[in-house]
């Protein structure tokens, strides 16, 4: 039996087993890197064990560490979790070695499947169709995407539509996977264009029975990662279900797998295998929800010898989850890091997150910031309960990509489940909807300016005047557009530059009216940042300190990061566009780019240099730059 577990992972997935720990009466144990000392995590944990450091690669890639730590904290269990090192063979096996009972398959068939050239090889030998793989020095037709042999999670993954950019590709596929795995081995098949991805979620015993939960839907997806995923799948019949479900099955009894896993398909014009995940996924809870079944819990038993029923549980209604991550979708996806001020998300809903109000969400890790999951008796019911908690949600502090996971589930395309990997792009939903911000600027500075009377204890309200007077005036930011409102008090109530009633104000809510409409304004104030609703405003100080001037031509940091490669040199003439350097942030690798042609003048970055936003690392004679 299993008496302490070190959860070898962070964030969502680490608090997701300790919740089921504690139901199991499992004494659970955290590691933690130096940013994540006070994560909600390690505080949740019976006890904890710094990694000290902050890189992957010095803390969760560590299999020498994590195996000391189970040692140190008298675990006599370790749970991967998924990412960093859940799908590698040489962690499970130390992990063994040490005397310690690891959970998750048997190191060798981690081994024999976690490389996704030798699971096809596997697959192609057992008769389920599979992608050819396109050797890297010959590729001659296009597109194609380079993708990393270890790990998942869209990490290492390179659409290439031609020859020119194979290279680089190859090259920045290797570095991402070696940041996120360990391990930079990529290879190369041809792309499937907006084809579906649909994956089974397999669980063995070690005595042969081998369940398959059904299939899940994971085709909404940006940048390769999914973002979206349900279950049971909209586009998937009785027939093809089958036909899934069996191919899991025997995937798994060939190579006699016991635990939990996934058996992912491509389905374009048939299904083509794609990959194994020897592993828990993050999109697991909607299996359970539909399932009626803990997969953790299930992990653990498995893992102490346990038997399963011959048949599993049957399914009940439908269920669909959204992945809530730190991130600008209008921006390239840019990460957003910082301060989470305020994090609720209402309605009847499950929600496995990493953060709580005060997290402080850096830079070396995914932006993943919660999985929310709805359940209802059918597909619709599911989605809208969903989308209605998202859109409810208080989120402050940080970019998120909330209002885009709204956008698609409300989107008529899916509500009819016609989605694939290129949804978001058909449909242009990252570019978010025109939104006229003077109501939500006007918002802010009425609760402003009730802030400021309270704080007084003024019997008159704020800027009242006994004769006429100007008006007031505020100024904000939103995302580089300036919002100017003007409001005054009198006799007569409250009069603005905005075409709206002002029904009543509160330091944190204010009412509007228009066109016999009244609309609820949440507001809240955290230091000059205001949120009103899903609108971010930025105050605008009346005096404003000055700024450094940057040199003409200078093209900056759009985020923290750590440079993983310059692609120029003083002296280089560059066009428009071109690559200046590479960025690594959260995982991923973002590109920096010349705004306008022009000569490199001086370069102020080396890889391996940490940088802050709106460092300067590049001047040109002449532009700027962009990402």
């Amino acid at each position: 039996m299993i008496g302490r577990l070190l959860v070898a992972n962070r964030g969502e997935i680490a608090r997701r087993i300790i919740r089921t720990c504690r139901d199991l009466g499992v004494s659970p144990v955290a590691v933690c890197s130096d940013p994540d000392a006070d994560a909600p995590h390690v505080r949740e944990a019976d006890a904890a064990v710094l990694l000290p450091g902050a890189a992957p690669a010095d803390t969760y890639l560590r299999a020498d560490l994590l195996v000391s730590a189970a040692l140190a904290s008298g675990a006599d269990a370790v749970h991967p979790g998924y990412g960093f090192l859940a799908e590698h063979a040489g962690f499970a096996r130390a992990v063994r070695e040490a005397g310690l009972t690891w959970v998750g398959p048997d190191p060798d068939t981690i081994a024999a499947l976690g490389s996704k050239t030798a699971a096809k090889r596997l697959m192609r030998d057992a008769g389920v169709p599979v992608l050819p793989d396109l050797d890297l020095a010959s590729v001659t037709e296009f597109p194609v995407l380079v993708k990393a042999d270890a790990g998942g999670g869209g990490r290492g993954l390179r659409i290439v539509r031609s020859a020119a950019d194979l290279a680089a590709a190859v090259a920045s596929a290797g570095r991402e996977a070696a940041s996120a795995f360990g391990d930079g081995t990529v290879f190369c098949e041809p792309l499937l264009e907006n084809a579906r991805h649909v994956e089974v979620q397999i669980l063995a015993d070690a005595f042969g029975t081998v369940w398959a939960l059904g299939e899940r839907e994971c085709s909404i997806q940006r940048r390769h990662q999914k973002i979206v995923e349900e279950t049971p799948s909209p586009a998937v019949s009785p027939e093809s279900r089958s036909w899934l479900c069996a191919a899991a099955v025997s995937a798994a009894r060939a190579v006699g797998y016991v635990g939990v896993g996934t058996v992912e398909f491509l389905l374009a014009d048939d299904f083509r295998f794609l990959e194994v995940n020897t592993r828990l996924q993050v999109e697991h809870p909607v299996t359970e929800l539909v399932y009626g079944l803990d997969l953790v819990a299930w992990q653990l038993a498995v893992a102490e010898g346990a038997r399963l029923p011959e048949e599993p549980p049957a399914p009940r209604g439908h269920a669909v989850e959204a992945r809530l991550c730190a991130e600008d979708p209008a921006h390239d996806w840019r990460p957003s890091s910082g301060t989470l001020h305020r994090f609720r998300i209402p309605g009847d809903v499950r929600v496995d997150s990493g953060v709580e109000d005060g997290s402080v969400v850096g830079v070396h890790y995914d932006p993943l910031l919660a999985k929310v999951v709805a359940w209802g008796p059918d597909r619709a019911s599911a989605v809208r309960k969903l989308a209605t908690a998202l859109a409810r949600a208080d989120i402050h502090g940080l970019v998120t990509n909330r209002d885009l996971l709204v956008r698609t589930l409300r989107h008529p395309e899916f509500g009819r489940g016609a989605t694939h990997t290129g949804f978001l792009a058909e449909h242009d939903l990252v570019t978010p909807p025109e939104v006229d911000p003077r109501p939500y600027a006007l918002a802010a500075a009425l609760a402003a300016a009730e802030r400021g009377r309270v704080g007084r204890h003024a019997p008159t309200p704020p800027a009242w005047r006994n004769l006429p007077s100007q008006p007031q005036k505020a100024v904000f930011d939103r995302d580089g557009e300036i919002v100017a409102v003007e409001y005054g008090f009198g006799r007569t109530g409250v009069t603005t530059n905005v075409e709206v009633n002002v029904v009543c104000t509160a330091p944190d809510e204010v009412v509007l009216e228009r066109d016999g409409v009244r609309t609820r304004f949440p507001v809240a104030f955290h230091g000059d940042r205001v949120e009103v609703g899903s609108v971010t405003l930025r105050v605008v100080p009346r005096f404003p300190l000055p700024t450094p001037d940057l040199a003409e031509g200078a093209a900056t940091a759009p985020l923290p990061g750590t440079v993983v490669r310059v692609a120029v040199a003083p002296g280089q003439r560059v066009a428009a566009g071109a690559e200046l350097l590479v960025l690594e942030a959260m995982k991923l690798e973002h590109r920096v780019l010349a705004g306008a042609a022009g000569t490199v003048v001086e370069v102020r970055v080396a890889a391996g240099h940490q940088v802050g936003a709106g460092d300067v690392l590049v001047v040109l004679a002449a532009g700027g730059a962009r990402t």
